[in-house]
Parts: structure tokens; sequence; C-alpha cells
């Protein structure tokens, strides 16, 4: 039966594909539910699949005929309740137990029915656009994500004219609507356009207007002007225009199209999935790189600390900036990506991506995320403009402060083991360097988070 009050008298299932499963481990080792009378089993456990196979083919054809829950009475907010939501990203050929596919997911969850995704060349490109398959999808409506992708140096700008094309669409859109009004209906035009669409109810309202309008478009004489607005008339309902790739992507070699695009003002959402090394090519250091990381080009562990993307993007001060760590706080990372799509203007999510190239145990990996944010080798938190308007600093400050040292996250990854094996005296000063690294940048995200409004802790 399902606990929340929102569903009482419902019952609730976790339905595998078992025929699709990778065997990662990681939903077992995440899962909260646990069997009272046997406390090693919870609500889902691994077993052996050729056994359960067959039950298992059934039980999954049988959950996809289930009707999606209402979307409208979710509360997106909420971990339970969001990921009720369809997801139209499914099964992608990543690694088993990936940690940049969950954030994939949830962006195809909260905005795939009207999302268009730019995806530079990487792991993401390679999952997401292994064809004659795919795992975009869509929904029972038809609608899902439209995808494509581009090069690493330019993918920044192929996103861009995404939004440049749909905002041209939309104004043109606009334009013969206000022409038409009087023949479509003033009521209808005005409410159509005076829709600000800034959440899913909204959205959902706009779509049934537009449905209407190309309705009464319909019932017209079909004169040019009437002709060209059906042609666009979809445009009258909101775009989420995605920017995706990894940090060989946006920290390096596409670094300089990225600044072009959050200087552009546009609204835009780039999703960087941050693994801190070129994973698709085969572990090259980027400046993503952590200082201390053994990478391909960095063997005797990188010496320069780790690139701060997010800061510099916040210093345009316009544009919406959060780095996230789904592992270490899920719902801190829904509120990210909300609070980055209904912003108008540019926004940056940076995603903490666990690799199979930092030598973790993948089963456990977002357990480990959270190690990682607890020792403050990652920080997490939100930068929205908006706030600075009403007074109010506009950096939140999510982590707290660091209670584990680097070193007790750092050796349970390979990429910083290696080096106290081959060379431990060098090992041991890095070391040293990179908890300076891990202080210095907690002591001035602090005090930037807390000037002007009292201290966050």
């Amino acid at each position: 039966n399902a606990k929340d009050h929102d569903w009482k008298g419902l019952k609730f299932t976790i339905q595998v594909a078992a025929e699709d499963c990778t065997g990662c481990g990681l939903c077992v080792d995440v899962c909260p539910a646990k069997n009272k009378s046997q406390p090693r089993l919870r609500a889902i456990n691994m077993a052996p699949q050729l056994p359960l196979r067959e039950q298992e083919r059934v039980n999954w054809d049988f959950f996809l005929n289930l009707p999606n829950p209402d979307r409208l009475s979710l509360n997106l907010n909420k971990i339970n309740h969001q990921q009720m939501q369809e997801p139209l990203f499914e099964f992608s050929g990543a690694c088993a137990g990936c940690g940049e596919t969950p954030y994939v997911k949830l962006v195809s969850q909260l905005f795939g029915d009207r999302m268009i995704v730019a995806n530079a060349t990487g792991c993401s490109s390679i999952y997401g656009g292994n064809l004659p398959t795919t795992p975009w999808a869509v929904n029972a409506e038809g609608r899902g994500p439209a995808w494509s992708n581009s090069l690493f140096e330019d993918n920044a700008e192929f996103g861009l004219g995404f939004r440049v094309s749909i905002d041209k669409q939309a104004e043109f859109a606009a334009e013969l609507l206000g022409t038409l009004a009087s023949e479509i209906g003033e009521s209808l035009a005005a409410d159509i356009l005076n829709c600000h669409q800034v959440d899913e109810a909204e959205i959902y309202e706009q779509r049934h207007r537009v449905e209407a309008l190309k309705s009464r478009l319909g019932e017209l004489t079909p004169t040019t002007q009437v002709k060209m607005l059906l042609s666009v008339a979809d445009y009258l309902v909101k775009k989420s225009v995605w920017i995706v790739g990894g940090d060989g992507w946006a920290y390096d070699i596409g670094y300089g199209g990225l600044d072009h695009v959050l200087a552009s003002g546009r609204n835009v959402n780039i999703l960087v999935m941050d693994t801190e090394v070129y994973s698709n090519t085969g572990g090259q250091a980027s400046k993503a790189t952590p200082r201390a990381a053994v990478a391909k080009f960095a063997s005797g562990g990188k010496p320069g600390p780790k690139k701060d993307l997010g800061l510099m993007a916040m210093t345009y001060g316009n544009v919406y900036v959060a780095s996230v760590a789904m592992g270490a706080k899920n719902e801190q990372t829904i509120k990210a990506f909300l609070e980055a799509e209904a912003y108008n203007g540019p926004s940056l999510i940076i995603a903490y991506s666990h690799c199979i190239a930092h030598g973790i145990n993948m089963t456990t990996a977002m357990n480990h995320q959270k190690e990682v944010v607890e020792s403050g080798r990652w920080l997490m938190y939100r930068y929205h403009p908006d706030l600075a308007k009403e007074g109010k600093n506009p950096l939140q400050l999510d982590s707290r402060a660091p209670k584990l040292t680097v070193a007790q996250t750092l050796y349970s990854e390979n990429r910083f083991k290696m080096l106290a094996t081959s060379k431990p005296e060098e090992a041991k000063r890095l070391l040293k360097e990179a908890q300076a690294d891990v202080d210095t940048r907690w002591q001035m995200y602090q005090y930037l988070a807390a000037k002007g409004t009292g201290s966050n802790e």
C-alpha cells in the first residue's frame, strides 16, 4: 500500500523490466524500504534473472498498460511524487550504474513532452543516439523530446540556434494571432498571448487553448494568414530547450561557445554532466578533473585544481546556476531543475556524475556521491538572479560544512588510490593541496552565500 496520504487506498509497485536490467544494483542500494523481519531485504532485491524472466515479462507487459498518474495532481517538490512522472528517456546503452543517466531521465520526466535537446558528442550522445534504437521516447499523446547531436566544439551554439528559431516562430505566431483576433475570438486570443506558462498547469491549459485555436482556424476561410498561423500555432506552447553534454565539452573544447550562449541572455537550459574526466574517449584529464586525480595526460596526478565553471557563470549576474549531486540530496536536484527551467534566461546546471572511470564500486555510487559532498569535494548550491531583484542574496548554499576530510573519500576511488601506490610522496603532497582547495572554496562560497543575509549555518 502507498503510504503517501495523497494516495490513500492505492497500491504501489516497483516493476523491473528484467530483460533490460543491467544488474548494476544501484536501485537496491538506494531503496529506502526495508523488510522489518529480514533487514537485509528491501522492497526491491537482486536475484538471478533467468528464473524470473518469464513471469516478469508478463508483469512488465501488465505494468505498461496501467494508466499514468495525473501529472497535474503531483507535487513535484517531493521525490516520491516526482518519480511517478513517466520517463521519456528509457533503456540506454550506458555503462551499468552510470551516474549521468539519472539526470537525463529526470529532465525527461519533468519536461520531456515539450523538450528539445542539443546533445554534445560524448557519452550522452552515444547512449542517447545508439541508432537504430534510441532511449528517447514519446508519451501516449505522441509527445516527447526532439533530440539531435552536434559536435564537441559547437553544441552550445547549436542549441542556441534552436532557441532563436523557436522564439522567432513563436513571435510570428503571436503577430498573426493578434491580426486574426477578431475572427478567432478576442478572449481566446488574449488568453493565449497573456499566458506565462511557468508551470505544468499553465502549459496544460495553454495546450488546450491552442487546440481550440487550431479548431477555430479550421472553420475559417483558408486565407494566407490563416494557413500560416495554422502552421506555427504549436509554437505558442512553451518549448523547453536543453543543451546537454559532459565536462570535456563544457569545461574544455566547447567552453568558448558555452560562454557565448550564457552571455546571450537567451532562455536556454544547459545541463553539464560532470564526470571530471573525458569519459567517452578513454579517461583523459579535463579542466574539471580535480587535483591529485590520475587520468590520461595526468598520469602523475593532476597538478592543478578543478576549474570552477559555476562561479565563472555567476559573474554574469543574469545566469541561473546550480550545482547538484542527486545521490547526496535528491530534492535539491529536483528544485534546481524546476527553477532552472522556469527561469526566463540562461540556466546552467552542473551535475556530479559518478563514472566507471573513477574506479569505484558502481553499486554504491549514489551513496558515494553523498560522501563526496560531505567531504566538501563537491558543493551544492543554487544561484537565482531573480532573488537579487528582491533585495535578497541570489546565492543559496545547499551544502553543509564538510564533516569528512578529503582523504576519507579520496582513496575509495582508484583514480586517487593508484598514485598513493606508485608515487606515495607525491600523492601525500597533492592530497594536502587538494584539502587546501576544498577548504578555500568552502570558505569563499560560505562568505558569498552569507554576505548581506546572515549565516547559512
